[in-house]
């Protein structure tokens, strides 16, 4: 009974926060970078990966092979770099340097997987609209989208799981209590120097993890289709 009422206090405690922010704020804020970021991907993922697939112009697959190399490029790299960057443009301790780059086809792996996707569709169902006089970006909202949603909600969920739980580029970038995340919000409860609220700490990460089970559980069949049609039929 005792280690239940225990449990209980800690969960009230760590919903009050830290730094006199409530552990609601923390939540918004990642549900807001995470939506806006399944968004930015979602649209630029998805066109950029359209005219790798489907569109002839020059230099494309040496610019999708260039954009295939940006994946063995470690995040760190280019960590020093982006940060003078973004600190030049004002955007250090704002969620901007988290979510702009989302909106021009950043992340390579989003892409590629877009693009063994889009792959597999039959040119000829593309030509059909062309000949009715669908430009491209009618084919491109009309049709490639359309039949893309397996794709497009795999990526939906990769991104909200990779912003959910991502600490390095939210630690570097953020540093105002009220702009925190729950990844972030969890380390403050953990004090180097003072008492440490492990109890808290605890109680807070099984309430962070509920939004994870909660869109694994509802989009999983979509998940798993999105990942392996492709591969199906190639």
């Amino acid at each position: 009974m005792i280690v239940l009422v225990n449990g209980y206090e800690n969960y009230i405690n760590g919903w009050k926060g830290v730094a006199g922010f409530s552990y609601a704020r923390f939540l918004v804020n990642s549900m807001f970078l995470a939506v806006v970021a399944i968004i930015g991907n979602m649209i630029s993922c998805s066109m950029t990966s359209f005219a790798f697939a489907k569109l002839q112009f020059k230099l494309n697959k040496a610019l999708f092979a260039i954009l295939l190399l940006t994946l063995m490029l470690p995040f760190h790299v280019k960590l020093i770099p982006t940060y003078i960057i973004y600190n030049t443009l004002h955007w250090v301790d704002t969620f901007l340097p988290l979510t702009v780059p989302t909106f021009f086809a950043t992340n390579g792996f989003y892409c590629f997987l877009m693009v063994q996707f889009m792959r597999t569709m039959s040119n000829e169902l593309l030509e059909a609209p062309r000949i009715d006089g669908c430009n491209t970006f009618q084919i491109y909202i009309r049709f490639i989208l359309p039949l893309s949603s397996p794709v497009l909600v795999t990526v939906a969920i990769f991104t909200f799981i990779s912003v959910w739980n991502d600490f390095m580029s939210q630690m570097i970038y953020l540093s105002n209590p009220r702009l925190f995340t729950v990844s972030l919000a969890l380390r403050m409860f953990v004090d180097a120097t003072g008492q440490s609220s492990y109890g808290s700490l605890f109680a807070m990460s099984i309430v962070s993890l509920i939004p994870l089970f909660v869109v694994f559980i509802i989009f999983q069949r979509h998940l798993i289709e999105g990942i392996t049609t492709g591969s199906l039929k190639g």
